[in-house]
């Protein structure tokens, strides 16, 4: 299983996706910038928005892609508020 998840940092303003398979280990490694010129590099309290588990890899890459190509943070933050649009894109693709 394949974890699509959504971090926040409230002192960059920003938001963060992506997926993983282990969900804990890879937290910690952006909460600790393990991850050298990384995104989540430029900011220190990442929080968890959204965790979104997928059956496959197949449909976790599938839902990061289509969120990034939205390049929208009012879509991430009605996903963020309202996680079925996620089902809902899986089922239309």
């Amino acid at each position: 299983m394949k974890t699509l998840y959504i971090l926040f940092s409230k002192s960059a303003g920003q938001y963060y996706v992506g997926i993983t398979s282990n969900f804990e280990e890879r937290i910690a490694k952006h909460q600790n910038g393990s991850y050298k010129n990384a995104f989540t590099k430029k900011a220190d309290d990442w929080e968890t928005a959204l965790r979104f588990d997928c059956e496959s890899q197949e449909d976790a890459m599938y839902l990061e892609r289509f969120i990034k190509r939205m390049k929208s943070k009012t879509f991430i933050q009605r996903v963020i508020e309202n996680p079925d649009i996620l089902s809902d894109i899986l089922k239309k693709k």
